[in-house]
């Protein structure tokens, strides 16, 4: 895949990597503009990750726009000769609380607005996925890794890519018409894409349960917000975690005193290995993560 390249005003140089979301088309916006980050040129003011592209800001006074776009071909040439390429990034679990009260009870509230007005999001997301039961999606959805590929929408809110082979990737449409409310913190899916609301709001996303571990705290309360008010970056890997009623409450006390934890680990990943093997790979990912 060759990138695409537009200007956008005086500031702004779009790169789009490929038209359609892929793990290898996020993989290789995410090399790029790790290295261009890496670089600390003068003039370069942000970069901006989305699904399969990414945008940067950049002041024309200090560097020429020409300029900026030559670099970022040698980069992108660079990352395709490159047999090694390597993200070096963290796997995270996120606990879940699955088929809960709180979404369905938002549900009902806007059955109006779905596909199946009889059904429930999981129970429909299942049966359109080929699942025989709310059970078995729940553990596909559950079981495989997800790459955060953005962050957006609204502050803090990660969408996040499944890494499976694209035949069994969950795909589910987004509501009719969007919902007035959602509640804070729902495990939502729209297209091919995941998501966690990180504030209570408007969304069209299926609703499959909430995680009690705050992604935006602008106080910074909890111990893995201490870096930065928004918890996920581009590049993340998430493993959601099923949990019960009980667990939920638990966790849900410890981020309202300020002390829930996460279980986070470095790893490195490699497109080359993944492609070759994907179960097999995230297995060794999930290792990782509950290697000690």
């Amino acid at each position: 895949m060759q990138c695409r390249y537009t200007f956008g005003g005086d500031e702004h140089l779009f790169v789009e990597i490929d038209e359609s979301m892929s793990l290898p088309a996020f993989f290789k916006s995410m090399a790029m503009t790790s290295r261009l980050q890496a670089m600390a040129l003068p003039g370069l003011k942000e970069i901006c990750p989305a699904n399969a592209s990414f945008q940067v800001r950049f002041d024309p006074d200090v560097i020429h726009p020409e300029v900026l776009l030559r670099q970022l071909q040698e980069i992108e040439e660079e990352v395709g000769k490159s047999a090694s390429n390597e993200l070096q990034t963290r796997i995270i679990e996120i606990p879940v609380f699955y088929d809960d009260p709180w979404t369905n009870e938002t549900q009902l509230r806007f059955r109006e607005r779905h596909q199946d007005p009889s059904s429930t999001d999981l129970a429909y997301a299942a049966r359109i996925n080929g699942y025989d039961s709310v059970a078995a999606f729940i553990n596909a959805h559950a079981s495989s890794p997800w790459f955060v590929s953005m962050v957006g929408f609204v502050a803090g809110l990660p969408f996040m890519y499944q890494m499976v082979e694209r035949e069994r990737q969950i795909q589910v449409p987004k509501y009719l018409r969007p919902r007035t409310d959602t509640p804070k913190l729902t495990v939502g899916h729209g297209g091919c894409f995941g998501c966690i609301y990180s504030v209570r709001g408007a969304g069209g996303y299926q609703m499959f349960g909430v995680t009690p571990a705050p992604i935006f705290d602008h106080a910074q309360r909890q111990p893995y917000l201490k870096d930065f008010m928004c918890f996920f970056r581009p590049g993340d890997i998430v493993k959601f975690k099923p949990i019960n009623l009980p667990e939920y409450e638990e966790a849900v006390r410890l981020a309202d005193e300020g002390q829930l934890s996460l279980r986070i680990r470095p790893v490195s990943f490699s497109m080359a290995a993944f492609e070759e093997d994907p179960a097999a790979y995230n297995r060794s990912l999930i290792e990782v993560l509950y290697g000690d």
